[in-house]
This record gives structure tokens, sequence and C-alpha cells, in this order.
């Protein structure tokens, strides 16, 4: 990520860069709404400040690191790590607690997401498919696993676990956003963008999703209005600050670094979701 571009503008594309779904998203299982926009396993479930992440990191620590079998302990300690950009000890922590609790679903969801940020798509999707089950699935989780198809650039098969977890939450916002972002990056941007305004058009979808939208439109050349949604409903700084941001990344896309750039981008997970474009981020 660039260190200049502020953390408010950077999850403009977190939905398919993982974290991110992979836009992954809060506590345990029980995930979405404050988090990346793949409403995924494991992510931060409130907006903190670094400072608190940082305390949360110390606190569950300590009690992660008197019994490192403890499951709660060891998703909240790799949630803190990860907000303070710490993954891959994210992913140690998980891994050793997993390694003790072999059928714990809802650490083996942290888990996966965990080795999802940290790029280990095949690792995770295995992890992630023993974290629920076919006769009992996890929207959420399904969410997860389209996202890093999507990352393998497996699209029509990530499309298949958007759609079983559509069954399930019908109209979730999350799960449209990254059904929209799977054809953009298959480069069909028109059907993006109607499942896009979708998405935007339910109750509780957040304001990343509007800034995702943003971001289809703009690389269809609309950039006025690309520029319109990104900063609407934004003080001025941050209106500024979004512009800029999407700036750069249709800048990016138009030569020829869009595919290397969603695959490289991380969500800053400590920032606060509220007013930040679209992780996840997956």
């Amino acid at each position: 990520m660039n260190p200049h571009v502020p953390l408010r503008a950077s999850r403009l594309l977190t939905s398919v860069s993982v974290a991110a779904i992979l836009a992954l998203s809060t506590g345990g299982c029980a995930t979405t709404g404050s988090g990346d926009t793949t409403g995924s396993i494991g992510a931060p479930s409130s907006p903190r400040t670094d400072g608190e992440w940082r305390q949360s990191a110390e606190t569950w620590g300590e009690r992660y690191r008197a019994n490192k079998s403890d499951p709660e302990a060891a998703i909240k300690f790799a949630q803190a790590l990860r907000a303070t950009g710490q993954r891959a000890q994210a992913v140690a922590v998980l891994e050793q607690a997993t390694m003790a609790n072999t059928s714990n679903q809802k650490l083996l969801g942290a888990y996966g997401r965990a080795l999802a940020d940290v790029g280990n798509y095949g690792q995770a999707l295995e992890v992630l498919g023993r974290a629920h089950t076919p006769d009992n699935p996890d929207w959420r989780i399904l969410n997860v696993q389209g996202a890093v198809l999507d990352q393998l650039g497996r699209h029509t098969e990530a499309r298949r676990y958007y759609a079983s977890a559509l069954k399930i939450v019908p109209n979730e916002p999350s799960v449209l956003s990254n059904l929209g972002l799977s054809y953009a990056l298959n480069k069909e941007l028109p059907r993006a963008e109607t499942i896009l305004r979708r998405a935007v058009a339910q109750p509780g979808a957040e304001p990343k999703v509007k800034q995702n939208l943003a971001l289809v439109v703009g690389l269809q050349g609309r950039f006025a209005e690309a520029e319109g949604i990104v900063k609407a409903d934004l003080p001025p700084d941050e209106a500024a600050a979004n512009v800029a941001y999407l700036r750069q990344l249709l800048a990016q896309q138009q030569s020829g670094e869009w595919k290397k750039f969603n695959r490289a981008a991380q969500p800053a997970e400590n920032a606060s979701p509220s007013r930040k474009v679209g992780d996840s981020g997956y």
C-alpha cells in the first residue's frame, strides 16, 4: 500500500483482495457488518483506534501465552494482531490453537481467513472447507471461500459459493458486493455495476460497498459519476482522500496494473469502516 495514501482511503478494493474478505470481518464465525465487505471470519468486530487494538493485543496475548490451546484467546489475539498489521503472527497463533482444537469450526474459520490474508489461498480453502458442513453451511464462510477463489482467478467457481450464500441470506450486501467485484475481475463491468447497485440499495450496506460501485463505474470511463459516488456523504477531507485514491486505482488499471494491484492490495483492518472506502478485504 502506498504509505502516502490515508488509511481511510485504503480500503477501496477490500472485497476481493482478501481481506477480505478478502473481505474477510467481525469476530469468530458471526461476522460481517462492521468489517470487510466479504463478511468473513475472525476480523475486527468493531471500529477501534490503533491504541485500542494494541491494548487488545497485549491483553489477549497474555491470556493466549498462558494457554495456547484456548480458542477464544487465540481468535481475539489474532484479530488484534491482524488489525495492527501482524498478519503472519496471527496465522502462527491460530495454527497453534487449531492443533489442539482440530474440530473447532469457529477457530478454523478464523484460521482460514488469516491464511487468506497472507496469500496462502490453497491452504485457506482447505481449512475453510472444514469450518462448516454441507448440512449446516455458514454463509459468511461461503462468502470468504468465494473471495479466495476469486483471488485464484477461479471466478465461475467463486460465484457458485456466492450463490449458495445468497440462498441463505438473500440480498446480503457483503455477498452481493463480492459477487459484483467477481464480475469486475472478469471484465464484465456492466453486470458488475448492476449487482453492486443492488448491493448499495440494501439496508445495512456499508459505505465501502458504495465505493466498490464507484470503482466499477470509473473503470467504465464515467469518472465524474464515480467521483460523485465516492464523495457522497463524506466530510471534505475524507472525500478528497477517497477521490485521490480512486484516481490512483483507475490510473493503475489504465496502465495495465489492475490485476497486479488487486492481488497485492491488503485492507488496513485497524481503520474504522464507518467512513472508509470499500476489505478485504476479502
